[in-house]
């Protein structure tokens, strides 16, 4: 079924991305010969990383194209790379076939007998790591493609387990709607956990979220997001969930849920068998409830048991970067390192701080300018209305790994607009000296939490940080 992938030698420029990662590690496993390049590897940015891939026997180049020699190689490259790139004009050179990230994924999944998609604007890896948990604890052996570390696949010889290799035919994904690339899947199962701005319009979300919904066998769906729920009607068969819409066939009993800041309980009703399951998640916050109930939804519409996905997720470990906590310094300041960056995510984390007393300390390092552009007032607004006047928020300058984009518009837009709604917030451009301006401000009892995407630094960032706390 996927002999043909492995039948030739492959090169990943930017292998050591969120997305290019956890495809190469699965490729590899399935017996072919992968190699790559990385910025970061060059910039000499998480060395670990790139020395754990050496020791599994991926060859790793400088990104100069020297690792490109054959036209047998398929190149697998971002849609978005420049085409000045090295690897681009060297591959072009020799009449390499070149896929994107997206493409292989699609390949893959596929091929699959059994593909569960899992899709959204936020949410996605969590679910993701949710259903891969339930399906591993009950012995179903899936393929796992995640844009996140699932700490529950962690070990000493996988410490960046952001994939799973197991059976090829039953295949775990999230699908990315921010490039389009959704529309490349089909799905058996599409899980569908909300629908909000973010890298497209709303109009361009309906379109391919209703796509992926009637592309699919069985469509999963969250009752309690409006703009999901519209969208059911696209659905060729549904499987609905939700925490608080009574008529979603997987709930949660009406008072039943209880909240501490690490974990949440509820009691789950599966309305068409009249069951109920006592759920104890140790993961926190509302938004976790309801990617539990998407990943219960998406493995019983596999025919899984409902209370068989409970069980399991009673040892889900959660994600690096999703509400993580680093540690707590001995005066009691605790400090989290989280992926939020985009409005609903942000708030999602949030919320979940604020569910419990102390100061909430917000540090954030924009991913790039141009989502700062497209979303930045959304952003803004949300910093403002979710945290209180005690609380404080500080912004760095965005992640720039080169390129030519529009610096123009920066943070100290975003925390003029915070100010503005009311919010307390500064720009310090320099990251480093954030870290001294939090050190200065933190007192015992508040919790830092260090947002932002697309650098691996942050956690390094994060750790240094507690480190300095009193």
């Amino acid at each position: 079924m996927t002999s043909h992938l492995t039948a030739h030698p492959w090169f990943f420029c930017g292998i050591g991305g969120s997305g290019m990662l956890p495809l190469a590690l699965i490729l590899k496993g399935l017996g072919a010969d992968v190699a790559g390049s990385d910025r970061s590897r060059d910039q000499g940015r998480t060395p670990e990383k790139f020395a754990w891939l050496e020791s599994l026997g991926f060859r790793l180049f400088p990104q100069d194209g020297s690792g490109l020699a054959s036209a047998d190689q398929t190149l697998v490259a971002s849609a978005a790379i420049e085409d000045t790139v090295p690897e681009i004009v060297r591959a072009r050179a020799l009449g390499c076939p070149r896929l994107s990230r997206a493409e292989l994924l699609a390949t893959l999944f596929n091929a699959a007998g059994t593909g569960i998609a899992l899709g959204g604007t936020s949410g996605k890896s969590t679910m993701t790591g949710m259903t891969g948990w339930i399906l591993t604890h009950a012995g179903e052996d899936p393929t796992i493609m995640n844009g996140a570390v699932m700490k529950n696949f962690v070990r000493e010889d996988a410490p960046f387990a952001s994939a799973r290799v197991g059976r090829p035919d039953l295949f775990v994904s999230e699908v990315d709607e921010s490039d389009g690339s959704i529309a490349l899947y089909r799905p058996t199962v599409a899980v569908l956990g909300n629908v909000s701005l973010d890298h497209k319009s709303l109009d361009e979300l309906r379109a391919l979220f209703g796509d992926f919904l009637a592309r699919s066998a069985i469509a999963v769906v969250n009752r309690d997001d409006p703009e999901a729920a519209a969208l059911l009607p696209r659905a060729r068969t549904a499987l609905t969930f939700a925490i608080d819409d009574p008529q979603a066939d997987i709930g949660i009993v009406p008072g039943s849920i209880v909240e501490t800041p690490t974990a949440i309980c509820a009691t789950v009703v599966d309305r068409r068998a009249g069951a109920t399951h006592a759920l104890t998640l140790p993961v926190p916050g509302r938004h976790n409830l309801a990617n539990a109930l998407a990943a219960i939804a998406a493995t019983h519409a596999t025919g899984l048991g409902v209370d068989a996905a409970v069980a399991a997720l009673g040892s889900y470990q959660g994600l690096a970067r999703r509400f993580d906590i680093v540690g707590t310094s001995p005066s009691g300041i605790t400090v989290i390192d989280d992926f939020g960056h985009n409005p609903d995510k942000v708030a999602a984390t949030l919320a979940t701080l604020k569910a419990h007393p102390g100061r909430v300390i917000a540090f954030f390092q924009p991913h790039g300018y141009g989502p700062l552009r497209q979303m930045g007032a959304e952003l803004a607004q949300t910093f403002a209305t979710r945290l209180d006047a005690q609380d404080r928020v500080i912004l760095c300058d965005p992640v720039y790994f080169g390129g030519t984009v529009d610096r123009s518009q920066g943070s100290e837009r975003i925390v003029a607009l915070i100010r503005d709604g009311g919010g307390q917030a500064v720009h310090i451009a320099d990251r480093a000296a954030c870290a001294d301006a939090i050190a200065a401000l933190a007192r015992s009892g508040d919790r830092v939490v260090v947002m932002g995407a697309r650098d691996d630094t942050l956690t390094t960032f994060a750790r240094d940080l507690l480190a300095r706390l009193p």
